[in-house]
């Protein structure tokens, strides 16, 4: 268990990161606090919203706070899977004598902008995701490792929007967070415009480095998770799952499939994330409230009535989530 001097300096770490990334981004603390969740808990995280809202402004000033190598790719239906985990190329040395080497592409970065992934075809989406899940890249018979810490920010327009490949479900599951990035209030709007005005030159400071981070990461793992929360966590899953003894009346009459349990895995690890960002050593049941719409959204598969009755599953996440927190403090 981390000792309290370790706590005090991951929170002031932790809060400096967001300070400076505050100097660049205006409002969207919640976006700002789940790309950092993601990082930390070793997790990639899907943004979508509408162009324009900062999302790629987001990755390239977290690059710049965090001294991290950084690395943007624009999907494109025309996008090739060796565009991002690199390809065999033939070259000569002084003697003429020609071989293979292996040209790293962009996915070898520590931040890795998918920037509106849902643009390429499912062949390229499935090349970026293979290397998400085991973390290395394979050409030929050489296995390359990405250095940790390893974070693909994906971003995705609407699904609504024209010229889009919507990722499959399982692809979905391996995001650790989706998170929504909304509009802006009309105050942060205006801090916007006037930035724009005034064209100040923002300069920023490196907080922490790669063994910082690391640091972090493996304090993030040593937060305490007590059995009623661990259970509480199982419960949230268990209820989005129909079919099962311990599924909500929602959950059986609007959703086809629920959470994976990858689910589950997601609302511990996120949970400490934040615990220790809030500046405690136990992970508690708020905490996992406070994040299970962004780990379980992208998760949960609505049926036909569902989306007759205008059901979304912000709205049925809503409702499932009270009702497993007002059933855990019956029990307490």
């Amino acid at each position: 268990m981390p000792s309290e001097s370790t706590l005090q300096l991951a929170t002031r770490h932790l809060d400096q990161v967001r300070q400076e990334i505050a100097k660049i981004i205006v409002g969207q603390q919640d976006v700002v606090d789940g790309v950092l969740i993601c990082l930390l808990a070793g997790g990639h995280v899907l943004l979508e919203g509408v162009p324009g809202l900062g999302k790629t402004t987001l990755l390239r000033t977290l690059g710049k706070v965090l001294h991290l190598k950084y690395s943007r790719i624009q999907f494109t239906p025309d996008l090739m899977p060796a565009d991002i985990v690199g390809s065999m190329i033939m070259e000569a040395d002084e003697r003429g004598a020609k071989g293979l080497r292996f040209q790293p592409g962009p996915i070898f970065a520590n931040l890795v902008l998918a920037d509106e992934i849902n643009r390429a075809t499912p062949k390229t989406q499935s090349a970026l995701l293979e290397a998400m899940q085991e973390r290395t890249v394979t050409s030929g018979n050489t296995t390359h490792e990405l250095e940790a810490p390893f974070l693909v920010m994906a971003t995705q327009n609407p699904i609504e929007m024209e010229g889009t490949y919507p990722l499959p479900e399982a692809q979905l599951d391996r995001f650790l967070m989706k998170i929504l990035v909304l509009y802006p209030s009309r105050q942060d709007l205006n801090r916007i415009v006037e930035r724009t005005i005034h064209r100040d030159e923002t300069s920023l400071e490196q907080v922490v480095d790669r063994d910082a981070i690391m640091q972090l990461k493996a304090a993030c793992r040593d937060v305490l998770v007590a059995g009623h929360v661990q259970d509480f966590a199982i419960d949230l899953v268990m209820a989005t799952q129909p079919g099962t003894p311990y599924a909500h009346d929602l959950a059986t009459r609007y959703i086809r499939y629920g959470s994976s349990p990858r689910g589950a895995q997601a609302l511990v690890e996120c949970g400490r994330v934040l615990a220790l960002m809030q500046g405690r050593l136990n992970l508690s049941c708020d905490d996992i409230r406070q994040i299970a719409p962004a780990v379980l959204r992208h998760r949960i598969i609505l049926n036909f009535d569902a989306h007759a009755d205008g059901q979304t599953p912000e709205t049925i996440l809503t409702r499932i989530i009270d009702s497993v927190t007002t059933a855990a403090a019956a029990v307490k």
